[in-house]
């Protein structure tokens, strides 16, 4: 076999496990519509909503009662997170929201959901 086969199959097994780690569940993570996780937000005293966008796009609203611990920075920022509390999280759209699920579930969080489609998809009240 050659050496640009052996490099082209690298390349596709290395391409292939990015996306599926970036699509694949989370154990423990639900999913939740926009009504689902309003719903969720009112019921569940015990929780914490974050909101893992930047700064910057925490700034057009954000679903009050909402701390911004933005993606980029969540690995330092774990001990603001209470590990017996829900977690809900959302971002724009559900991907960031989904990494810092999967962040949260390696450092021993277990009671994880986030908003399916993220922001975009919110049908509450917005704060800005």
């Amino acid at each position: 076999m050659s050496t640009n086969a052996i490099i082209n199959i690298v390349i596709g097994i290395l391409l292939v496990w990015f996306v599926y780690t970036r699509l694949a569940g989370i154990k423990g993570l639900r999913s939740l519509t926009s009504v689902q996780f309003q719903d969720e937000l009112k019921l569940n005293l015990n929780r914490v909503l974050i909101d893992v966008r930047e700064p910057s796009e925490v700034k057009q609203g954000y679903i009050a009662g909402a701390k911004n611990i933005p993606l980029s920075q969540m690995k330092q920022r774990l001990g603001e997170i209470p590990i017996d509390k829900s977690v809900f999280l959302y971002c724009r759209s559900g991907m960031r929201s989904k990494q810092g699920a999967r962040i949260l579930h390696k450092h021993g969080f277990r009671d994880l959901a986030h908003l399916q489609g993220g922001i975009m998809s919110w049908r509450g009240k917005i704060t800005k």
